[in-house]
């Protein structure tokens, strides 16, 4: 069989783009390497910030959206995706499992957080530990919050977090930021942003919620403890391209080159969710992706007709 759509991911991005495929009369084909549905928000304890279904977990939001596609028709492979083949018309998915032709490729595999890889990082991700100020800080509002990072991100996500919470604790293991300049003067005139320099997290404490940091000053060797209540973690993220051969152009930080039409330089390959170069990396704007994504499908299949 040649499917009209093989997606790789089931993340938001892919399985939106699975829903909208089928809605449009493509036989549509998701392959992921997990059976739980949902990327990262699959371990995020709780998504409130996509509009309709608040206080959803992510697992549970995932299970949703895959329940949704299921119900369309959209069919799923757990496999590991290994290469795409470009073979001009059609495009071979080599798999673990088998080898999938398809006239047209969606990659969504998206992108995860570089972590710190700190005793009590990964137990109490969920539970205080955040790598995305922006879905979470509203659960910390008036409460102590640490950052922890050193460039545009971390130091938007300071300012962003200082809005609503008691204090914010920035921590950074040089003395100078990396982050543009009117960025970290902001942050410097921030009232409640306390900057911890020259220091690295050692630690995150807590019995089920983050309750302390533990931390040490790599010039003087000084050992110390916050109390916070929340533990975000800003030091960057990478896409999940790791070991698949065949791939678009990407920039140099490894992400495909594409736009909000998903278009790659392959013709017939396509790119949605945090895969792709792209500003903000949510939910709803990994949703979006996939929609434009088989519109874009749409364009393309008319016209090698």
């Amino acid at each position: 069989m040649i499917y009209d759509v093989v997606i790789i991911g089931n993340g938001p991005a892919g399985i939106t783009a699975g829903i909208y495929g089928k809605r449009a009369g493509f036989s549509t084909l998701i392959i992921d390497r997990s059976p739980l549905a949902g990327g990262q928000i699959a371990t995020t304890y709780e998504i409130d910030n996509y509009p309709g279904l608040p206080g959803l977990s992510g697992q549970e939001l995932g299970e949703k959206f895959k329940s949704h596609a299921e119900g369309l028709g959209v069919e799923f492979l757990v496999a590991n995706v290994s290469e795409i083949e470009d073979k001009g018309e059609t495009k071979v998915v080599h798999t673990n499992k088998e080898d999938v032709e398809s006239k047209t490729v969606i990659i969504a595999t998206g992108a995860s957080h570089r972590t710190l890889g700190v005793p009590g990082e990964s137990e109490l991700t969920g539970m205080g530990v955040s790598y995305c100020a922006t879905c979470d800080g509203a659960f910390f509002r008036n409460k102590d919050v640490a950052v922890v990072g050193g460039g545009d991100v971390a130091l938007e996500d300071a300012l962003f977090l200082a809005r609503t919470s008691a204090k914010v604790y920035l921590i950074h293991r040089r003395d100078a930021f990396r982050g543009a300049k009117i960025l970290e003067d902001q942050v410097r005139a921030t009232d409640n942003i306390e900057l911890v320099l020259d220091s690295v997290v050692d630690e995150v404490v807590g019995d089920g919620m983050v309750s302390s940091i533990n931390i040490s000053n790599k010039k003087t060797g000084e050992k110390s403890s916050i109390n916070v209540n929340g533990c975000f973690m800003a030091v960057g993220i990478v896409p999940n391209t790791a070991g698949l051969k065949g791939l678009p152009d990407t920039d140099d930080g490894g992400y495909i080159i594409a736009n909000e039409d998903g278009i790659t330089s392959v013709p017939g390959v396509f790119a949605a969710g945090d895969i792709r170069t792209k500003a903000l990396r949510q939910v709803i704007t990994a949703c979006s992706d996939g929609a434009n994504c088989i519109t874009s499908i749409s364009r393309y299949l008319e016209n090698v007709k």
